[in-house]
């Protein structure tokens, strides 16, 4: 009655629904084996690379696009990734006084500030690299770059050794004036000295960025002249360095001259005349330059240059031109004649061949001596 009647093995694991059984030797028990399932090795994720601030010893603050560090403290910043390669201001790439210093580390690279200035404000940057055997180079789409005000009570722009700035405007072309301030707290206003007065920022003609200054995004000819920045932050109000903005009318392309000659075939000892015009933007200063065949022997070069005013398609367009004047053309003033017209944006050119004829051809052609009647 007491004795339990142990359930056939083989019983036992037919009843179990999922694979295969079978009977360990020496053992007498049954065990179930897995269907075997093929893995796909997985390839590791690439490390994420992140820049952090260490605020105190053994703390960490992630850093965001920008960052207020003040004058006088310590600046360390933490980059994942072996290895990494930092850029800075470029006023602290010339002259960092001992003050910068980078590391590498098995995991990650430090850089650290000492004694930090109003002056080291500016865009900090740390690339990973990538590193094949010894060649290195930077991975510039996964840097990672954050803007640091260093903030001074008694300098409210990043100082400059210079009084005066000369920034050229360009026609369609926008234009930086870099006065830099060292708090994102400051506001700041643009300024013309003459007539002095306070200028128009609309956000779209002209606009202001705290980590550059402002932006004219189509410069005029009434941009031009001395204009400065004035910032304030609470009881202090301080001038920037004065820009001086000269207006250029800038090509949006380089000119595309035409030429055209007199006539294309000359005889020895008449005048050839070789045009080369330009049209185009006004107010835009166009050379013409001239390559000849005369100039092998040194023979001398003749131009006319002019510029007028000229209506092309009911708009009001500048021609340049320039007559390239051969007298009394010699046979080595035959060959190719090119023009040359360069303005800001670059140069291009154009050709034509002029052909001389010899004085033996210009000869009249003996007479045709006269057949006897015999002849046939």
């Amino acid at each position: 009655m007491c004795q339990k009647v142990e359930p056939d093995p083989k019983t036992k694991a037919e009843k179990r629904p999922n694979g295969k059984s079978k009977t360990v030797k020496g053992t007498g028990k049954a065990t179930s084996s897995k269907p075997k399932v093929k893995t796909t090795p997985v390839t590791p994720k690439e490390a994420q690379t992140y820049l952090t601030q260490v605020v105190n010893k053994g703390r960490f603050q992630k850093v965001g696009d920008t960052l207020t560090v003040q004058a006088g403290d310590a600046l360390e910043l933490r980059c994942k990734g072996n290895p990494v390669q930092w850029t800075v201001p470029a006023y602290l790439e010339e002259d960092d006084e001992g003050r910068l210093r980078t590391v590498q580390h098995e995991r990650y690279g430090t850089l650290t500030l000492a004694n930090a200035t109003a002056a080291d404000t500016g865009e900090y940057t740390c690339y990973p690299m990538y590193c094949e055997e010894k060649d290195c180079r930077k991975q510039y789409d996964k840097g990672l770059k954050v803007f640091i005000f260093f903030s001074d009570p008694q300098e409210l722009f990043v100082p400059s050794s210079d009084y005066y700035e000369v920034i050229q405007l360009r026609t369609n072309w926008p234009t930086v004036l870099p006065c830099q301030v060292t708090s994102p707290l400051a506001k700041v206003n643009l300024h013309r000295e003459f007539p002095p007065m306070e200028v128009n920022v609309d956000g779209q003609e002209i606009s202001f960025d705290v980590k550059k200054g402002f932006t004219i995004h189509r410069p005029k000819q009434s941009h031009a002249g001395s204009l400065y920045c004035v910032a304030s932050l609470g009881n202090l109000r301080q001038s920037s360095t004065k820009y001086m903005l000269i207006y250029v009318n800038y090509p949006a392309a380089p000119p595309s001259p035409a030429i055209q000659t007199s006539s294309d075939t000359v005889a020895v000892g008449q005048n050839l005349q070789v045009t080369c015009t330009v049209v185009g933007e006004q107010d835009v200063v166009v050379d013409l330059t001239w390559e000849y065949p005369g100039q092998k022997i040194g023979r001398p070069m003749y131009t006319q240059d002019s510029v007028q005013t000229v209506q092309v398609d009911g708009q009001n367009r500048q021609r340049t031109q320039a007559v390239l004047l051969v007298d009394e053309v010699r046979e080595v003033d035959q060959g190719t004649y090119t023009c040359t017209a360069q303005n800001l944006q670059g140069s291009r050119s154009a050709s034509t061949s002029v052909k001389v004829q010899s004085a033996r051809a210009n000869t009249k052609p003996k007479r045709n001596r006269q057949r006897s009647p015999t002849e046939t």
